[in-house]
Parts: structure tokens; sequence; C-alpha cells
């Protein structure tokens, strides 16, 4: 009987090691950039919430300030009228931001938009295709490429005004090296 028991426990604190250890991984995982620094990105397509097809590769010639987000991210919230103010102020043929929503209704993120003034492009990934594929976790995730279509920096959690300004500027300043 006492054998049993014995087994038993260790069992389940092998079964709870064994699942905290996946879930620690999959955590560093999903902090971790989808390509090291200096690697060209993976180009990608997605629907604009005014209904064109936007693609990465559009914006060759320019840094381009990919930022994953979400209605209900409270840090988005705030994140989100500091991109803007950026953009309003420094947005010129030198970068652009593409503000890429997870699966969300056109509703929400439409209301969402309006409600902030936002004009930079409002990308809709609706079956995550492009957030897996940049391997986003949590958000939100930003990430900081040059005119050549190589990853600069990326961030993950919310930027202050000081932290776009710097990697919006070395993604731009990189097209100069």
């Amino acid at each position: 009987m006492r054998d049993k028991r014995t087994l038993l426990r260790f069992s389940v604190l092998i079964v709870i090691f064994l699942a905290l250890g996946s879930a620690f991984y999959t955590a560093y995982m999903s902090e971790q950039g989808p390509l090291p620094v200096g690697e060209e990105v993976p180009d990608f397509e997605l629907e604009a919430l005014d209904g064109d097809v936007v693609r990465l590769s559009d914006f060759r010639g320019k840094a381009v300030f990919v930022n994953f987000w979400g209605t209900w991210c409270e840090p988005c919230k705030v994140e989100m009228p500091l991109m803007q103010e950026y953009y309003e102020e420094n947005g010129n043929e030198a970068f652009e931001i593409l503000a890429v929503n997870i699966r969300e209704s056109e509703l929400a993120v439409s209301s969402f938009v309006n409600k902030r003034d936002l004009t930079f492009p409002i990308l809709l990934d609706r079956h995550n295709k492009v957030t897996n594929l940049y391997n986003v976790g949590t958000l939100p995730a930003s990430y900081f490429i040059d005119a050549q279509g190589r990853l600069v920096d990326y961030h993950v959690g919310m930027l202050d005004e000081e932290s776009i300004e710097e990697l919006v500027e070395s993604a731009v300043n990189a097209q100069e090296s």
C-alpha cells in the first residue's frame, strides 16, 4: 500500500515537473524573435481595415515598425496613442507603422481605431497566420525592420515614447549602414 502511494506521488511530481518545464520553455520561446537580429524577416500579406491588401515587402526602402496588438490588451490601449503621436510628429518617407490585430472582429477593431483616431495601417490577422510566423506570444509585441527587410530589433511588452523613438530610429538608421 505504501509503495503504491509513493509511486503515485512520484508520478504526479514527474507530471507536474514536465508541465512546468513545458510552460517555461513555451514562455521563453514565445519571447524570442522569429529570426536572429540582422536576418531578413518573412514577408506577409494581410487585409487592412480599409479593405486594401498589404504586403510587408510593399514597404521595401522604408523602415517598418510592425506591432502586434489586441483591443482587449491593456498595455496596447496605452501604447497605441503613443505610436499615433510619434507617427504624426515623425511620419515621413523613412518609416511606416503596421499594426497587426490578432483574431478580432472587424467591428471591434474599427471601434478601437476610430475612438483613438489611429491613422497608420491597421492589418487584420484573422487566422493568426502572421502571428504564428513571427512567433508572437505576449502582447504587445513590436518588430523593427530596416529598409532592406532585416530585423533590427524586437520588443515584447508595452513601449513608452522614448523606446518608440529609439527603436524606430535604429531601424531607420540601419538602412544607412
